[in-house]
């Protein structure tokens, strides 16, 4: 199994619509790959290690399939619309990561 995480770096410039990106974006995406998603869910960034820092990422998204040849099959003819959709809901350039899960 692997997860997909779309990183939302933060800084002083940075904006996110909590909001959108969970009522609107989540279920967009849902939506576009279809069956091949297993489960999806967001986190808001907090803080950093040190106290009084700042979080490295305002958002993470985490998205799970069986595989990654399973993520780009059901994602890749929807990367289009599913990327126009950022503008919606934040000015940042997201990092994505596809990383096995170990149990």
């Amino acid at each position: 199994m692997i997860k997909v995480s779309v990183l939302y770096p933060n800084s002083d410039s940075a904006t996110f619509d909590m909001d959108y990106y969970l009522n609107t974006h989540l279920p967009l995406v849902a939506e576009l790959v279809g069956e091949a998603l297993l489960s999806g869910h967001a986190d808001k960034g907090l803080a950093g290690g040190a106290p009084g820092e700042a979080p490295a990422y305002i958002a993470m998204g985490h998205l799970t399939f069986d595989s990654v040849e399973s993520f780009q099959q059901s994602f890749g003819p929807h990367q289009g619309a599913i990327l126009a959709d950022l503008a919606n809901f934040t000015n940042t350039h997201p990092t994505v990561q596809i990383s096995e899960i170990k149990q």
